[in-house]
């Protein structure tokens, strides 16, 4: 049934479906649907967790790189990626909101986020928390691939400039005048071998308080 509605919603992205489209796509009544699943909103949560399943099997099979800014950039366009390949479904996933509900799959790649903006956070590489690095990514993310569904047209401009301004807000590397000293900042901070790993910190320390003299 799950698997039924699934492409119900692909067929029709955006719009409700019908429980009687879905049970007589899989030959069922709807006695046996509110059996297995009580309402129709616990039908949508199923399929919430199948596209959460779905969208976490394809980032799981991406090779970390090892440096988690670009690990950022790329979960940023997998994400924007999934949301236009299935719309439908990335609707239900980020798009159907319910005040103070978060759909529990959610919290799943939420955490590989948070992961990723503490490792970045441990490395010296952000201006503000991961938390809320974390936030500010995904906010937008969202919003980047929403907007994208709703003109029906990819925008891979859109796309990276708003990737890229996120990325820079988060790491303060945002103005021109400090882009040479952010640029070492990244440099150092995604090779720690180069120098070791306190020289590296104690770089960054550096770099980081010569960017707020020339903001003064």
């Amino acid at each position: 049934m799950i698997a039924a509605a699934v492409d119900l919603i692909a067929a029709s992205p955006g719009e409700e479906f019908s429980l009687r489209a879905v049970c007589d796509a899989v030959g069922v009544k709807l006695p046996t649907l509110y059996h297995f699943f009580g309402s129709k909103q616990g039908l949508v949560d199923a399929i919430v967790e199948y596209g959460f399943n779905l969208y976490l099997g394809q980032k799981s099979s991406a090779e970390p790189s090892g440096d988690p800014i670009q690990d950022i950039r790329a979960g940023w366009d997998a994400h924007v990626g999934f949301g236009l390949a299935h719309p439908g479904l990335y609707a239900l996933m980020y798009g159907s909101v319910r005040p103070g509900h978060a759909p529990a799959a959610q919290a799943r790649p939420d955490t590989m986020l948070r992961r990723l903006t503490a490792e970045a956070e441990a490395q010296g590489r952000l201006v503000v928390s991961s938390d809320e690095a974390a936030t500010h990514i995904l906010a937008t993310n969202v919003g980047v691939t929403l907007r994208q569904i709703v003109s029906a047209a990819p925008d891979p401009g859109l796309t990276e400039s708003a990737r890229e301004g996120v990325i820079a807000a988060i790491t303060g590397t945002g103005a021109p005048s400090e882009a040479p000293l952010a640029q070492a900042i990244e440099y150092a901070a995604a090779h720690p071998d180069v120098l070791g790993s306190s020289e590296t910190q104690l770089l960054i320390e550096w770099l980081r308080a010569l960017a707020a003299r020339a903001r003064s």
